[in-house]
């Protein structure tokens, strides 16, 4: 029987490999030690074993930054590819565990808070099931999920424009600054979404409505650039009860300004859904329900 040959070559120890790719990606140990919760002495050391056991410089203090010598660059090729083939072990031997994927979208305004209680007990009652939350504008959820690209949606419309599994009635309200108000100012300052986003036209169709003149003062695709804006005093602007905050002062009758009651919201599936979607869809309802019903 022949014999089996035994190899000096060393190996190479995951953990090692790591250190030295995060300090190459961050050019510094300090900020690799940080990165990787140890210590800038430990990271030293473990960069050091490796150049031990290949007998050569591995990195060199430049003059801001840590470079990786030729060599260095060689071992961070195989490194990260060692890496990478790890993580895709893991992520494997996990799939057993991890069989559908659920890709859910929702308005910036619903990230966080209840919504995430609902999700993390859904996700305790369905282990198996690896949920994917996308959140933005409506108009691109929209867009998304008629590319394929999500399963399920929140959406933020005007009533009637997509069928929906359920819907439920939008509330809006006015609001100012409670700081720096600029009710009072002409032509009144907005703050708004870009073009095509929620309420921007219904807020100046109104103003024009009462004979008020207007500009825009500040635009942004972000939720909390708009809460920002407002409460700092750039603008009046219009969105749901949920997203006033204390910076805000809520205006209405007393200054004239009219009831938005255009908008609702749907949650919307495929018929062909998986049932895991459709289940998740009813935790959404049921906390929408209990959110914007009685609102």
């Amino acid at each position: 029987m022949p014999s089996i040959a035994k190899s000096n070559s060393p190996l190479f120890d995951l953990d090692l490999l790591r250190a030295i790719v995060v300090v190459a990606d961050c050019g510094s140990f300090t900020t690799a030690a940080t990165r990787l919760h140890s210590t800038q002495s430990t990271i030293s050391q473990k960069v050091r074993r490796l150049e031990d056991m290949v007998g050569q410089r591995l990195l060199v203090r430049g003059n801001r930054d840590v470079l990786p010598t030729d060599a260095g660059q060689t071992l961070l090729g195989y490194a990260r590819h060692m890496l990478a083939l790890n993580d895709q072990m893991l992520e494997a031997l996990a799939g057993a565990r991890v069989g559908t994927s659920v890709r859910l979208g929702v308005p910036e305004d619903f990230v966080g808070g209840a919504t995430t209680g609902a999700l993390a007990a859904f996700s305790r009652r369905q282990p198996q099931v690896k949920l994917e939350v996308t959140s933005g504008l409506c108009r691109d959820l929209s867009q998304a999920y008629d590319n394929g690209e999500l399963d399920l949606m929140l959406l933020k419309q005007r009533r009637g424009s997509r069928e929906g599994v359920a819907r439920w009635p939008e509330r809006l309200e006015w609001i100012d600054s409670a700081r720096t108000p600029t009710f009072a100012i002409d032509p009144l300052p907005l703050v708004t979404f870009p073009p095509r986003g929620l309420y921007r036209d219904d807020m100046i169709n109104a103003l024009e409505g009462l004979g008020r003149r207007w500009r825009i003062s500040f635009t942004s695709s972000s939720l909390s650039g708009i809460q920002a804006a407002v409460a700092d005093g750039m603008g009046i602007s219009l969105l749901p009860p949920r997203a006033a905050g204390p910076g805000h002062r809520v205006l209405g009758a007393a200054e004239g300004l009219p009831v938005i009651d255009s908008y609702e919201i749907v949650i919307v599936h495929r018929t062909t859904a998986d049932p895991l979607v459709k289940a998740l869809a009813e935790v959404l309802g049921e906390l929408l329900h209990s959110q914007l019903a009685s609102a």
